[in-house]
């Protein structure tokens, strides 16, 4: 994995932490902050945001992504 795909995989963690944080803040104001560090680890270290037992292919998928995406 290059350099460039592992700084995108944190900024999109980033994002997901902050959305998350952000929209539950007004439902539930004392784990909006909990909930979205947790997403963004369950996104950056297994790369398998919807925990199914098929992550190879999301990870394929993504890879697949960022290859079209990033020059590098």
């Amino acid at each position: 994995m290059s350099m460039a795909y592992q700084v995108v995989d944190v900024v999109i963690a980033a994002l997901l932490a902050g959305l998350s944080s952000f929209l539950l803040s007004a439902v539930l104001p004392q784990f909006a902050v909990t909930t979205g560090i947790v997403l963004a680890c369950m996104y950056y270290f297994s790369r398998n945001p919807w925990g199914s037992a098929d992550g190879a292919a999301y990870n394929e998928r993504i890879d697949e992504v960022y290859d079209r995406l990033l020059p590098v």
